[in-house]
């Protein structure tokens, strides 16, 4: 069956990370077995909300799997938000939801509003009621209104891609450690093919400065752009996964 996982609001100002969630569930997919269906998606969702985490966007990952294994995946997903979420953090709300099938119209329609506007909760209740979807919410809940969001964005339209370099725990809330020299390289090289990299003084932008997983986070056209990125900055430090 088709099966897409939408997760928002495990994060916060403090730490935690949903796209990480989302990094190490796909880990668990591809160690089980199922077919992915294109990449990850990443849903900016509006970034005026007042009760945002952190950078304010939702995950969205669509999958295709045995009916069999769908207990297990939902078991899986569930131990990871409670080990990462941040539910220290009064915005911190997790929500998942889980969509078989084709993603209804009222649920891409129910995401473009989400991304331009404020919503509240029970929009995304409704909707998940009137398609009888499953779902997991932690304190209010309120991750689920991006959860779905995430799934509705199926990004029919202009899109770019992001590649993320994650530090292994360890290195957590530690400082950043890169060849700042680079980054500057890597946006000579890639110039028109990535984004963003490094501001008019030659400041990094692709470093966050939290104390979340993140090492860096590249945007560019293509997948091969932002490998070919990858390629070209020099951690000093591990990632995880590598």
């Amino acid at each position: 069956m088709m099966l897409h996982i939408g997760l928002d609001d495990t994060d916060s100002p403090e730490g935690g990370c949903t796209t990480y969630v989302a990094a190490v569930l796909v880990e668990h997919l591809i160690g089980i077995g199922v077919e992915f269906i294109g990449y990850p998606t990443l849903l900016r969702l509006n970034p005026n909300t007042p009760w945002k985490t952190r950078g304010n966007a939702s995950v969205c990952l669509r999958l295709k799997i045995d009916d069999s294994k769908y207990p297990e995946v939902r078991e899986f997903v569930k131990g990871l938000v409670e080990k990462y979420g941040e539910f220290t953090c009064d915005n911190t709300n997790p929500g998942v939801v889980f969509l078989k099938g084709e993603v209804p119209d009222d649920v891409k329609q129910y995401s473009d509003t989400v991304v331009k506007s404020l919503v509240e909760k029970k929009l995304a209740v409704d909707l998940i009621e009137k398609h009888n979807l499953d779902f997991l919410e932690y304190k209010n809940g309120r991750g689920l209104i991006g959860a779905l969001a995430a799934i509705g964005g199926t990004l029919e339209g202009d899109f770019t891609y992001e590649l993320l370099a994650y530090r292994i725990p360890e290195n957590w809330g530690t400082p950043r450690k890169i060849d700042l020299d680079s980054i500057t390289k890597m946006d000579e090289a890639l110039s028109g093919y990535t984004y963003n990299n490094v501001d008019e003084k030659g400041k990094p932008l692709i470093l966050p400065r939290g104390p979340d997983p993140v090492l860096y986070g590249v945007r560019g056209e293509t997948p091969e752009d932002v490998y070919r990125a990858m390629d070209l900055i020099e951690s000093l430090s591990p990632l995880s996964g590598g």
